[in-house]
């Protein structure tokens, strides 16, 4: 088994990294420790059903208050992935094969927490022929039967070294939100994000509005990995031109030594100009704080999101 508390056995490929100093966190992104009693049921139900979360996997600052509100994002398709991204808390290596009875759980684990709206991610699993499109389909069709009034929002891998059919296999079963994060601006994907294109990511982005045009999608950023601000207008601009609708900035947070140094953190303030710059761009819903993530107050923000939709459709 592998020892979550040692980062070198965890990222095993990483321990020839030089080590980056871990900052101290300034005031406005520290966090209460997880605990009390809704933290406690959600744990039991993820271990009861044998799930992974990338709430625990990838270290996210905001799993106590999620986990008290009996919120979390399921992972699916193992807790490896084949990519070695630096910014990234979630193992590296090769993965098992796919669980068949995997999307059932999730299923099952979506109606006992009695979510309204459940955000299901991945590692990615370049070894699948598929990057494992199916497995996401079999996954939203399981929570349908299962949880037919939750909204589902998923949060995909790039399926950069895949068919186009591999997108399309999941576009058909009609989630209410498709995510797929660019996490950087391109100018660092040689360092941040080396197994990914920025471009190829944009145009999954934009095709997934040319296959269904009244899909909600959405994409994100982290901040604070040595970006300047220009670039990150210019990914608003590039994302806009995708139509995409809703645009998560947040600050990025060093996982280990063995990771990508945090460059910079960004102040509250210059959140809210970014903020207030993306919604200028046209973007429906804009998430930018120093804690925002991709799944943070996702069944909020999704409520929001189509309230804003139908406003300006003229039929609110």
């Amino acid at each position: 088994m592998r020892d979550l508390k040692n980062p070198t056995q965890r990222h095993p490929e990483k321990a020839h990294r030089p080590d980056n100093a871990q900052p101290k966190k300034p005031a406005w992104i520290r966090v209460r420790a997880p605990g009390g009693a809704g933290y406690r049921d959600t744990h039991r139900i993820m271990r009861q059903h044998g799930l992974s979360t990338v709430c625990e996997e990838a270290g996210c600052p905001n799993v106590g208050e999620c986990w008290s509100h009996g919120h979390a994002t399921m992972m699916i398709m193992g807790e490896i992935c084949t990519r070695g991204c630096t910014f990234c808390n979630v193992a590296t290596g090769r993965p098992e094969a796919l669980d068949m009875f995997e999307p059932g759980r999730v299923a099952d684990a979506v109606a006992k927490l009695g979510l309204k709206h459940v955000v299901i991610t991945s590692v990615d699993r370049d070894d699948l022929e598929d990057g494992g499109a199916e497995h996401f389909a079999q996954t939203i069709r399981a929570v349908r039967r299962r949880a037919p009034e939750t909204t589902i929002e998923i949060l995909t891998p790039d399926f950069l070294k895949c068919a186009p059919s591999a997108l399309e296999t999941v576009v058909a079963e009609k989630p209410d939100v498709f995510n797929h994060n660019l996490e950087t601006v391109p100018g660092l994907y040689p360092e941040v994000r080396p197994g990914a294109r920025y471009f190829h990511s944009l145009r999954l982005l934009q095709r997934v509005k040319e296959i269904s045009p009244a899909m909600f999608t959405k994409s994100g950023i982290m901040v604070g990995l040595g970006e300047d601000r220009s670039a990150v207008h210019q990914v608003m601009d590039d994302l806009r031109a995708a139509d995409v609708d809703f645009l998560t900035i947040g600050q990025y947070l060093q996982p280990t030594p063995k990771h990508h140094a945090v460059a910079e953190f960004i102040t509250p303030e210059a959140f809210r100009a970014y903020e207030k710059a993306a919604y200028g761009k046209g973007f429906l819903m804009v998430s930018a704080t120093p804690l925002t993530r991709s799944s943070y107050h996702a069944g909020e923000d999704f409520a929001r999101l189509r309230a804003v939709r139908l406003e300006k459709l003229g039929l609110a």
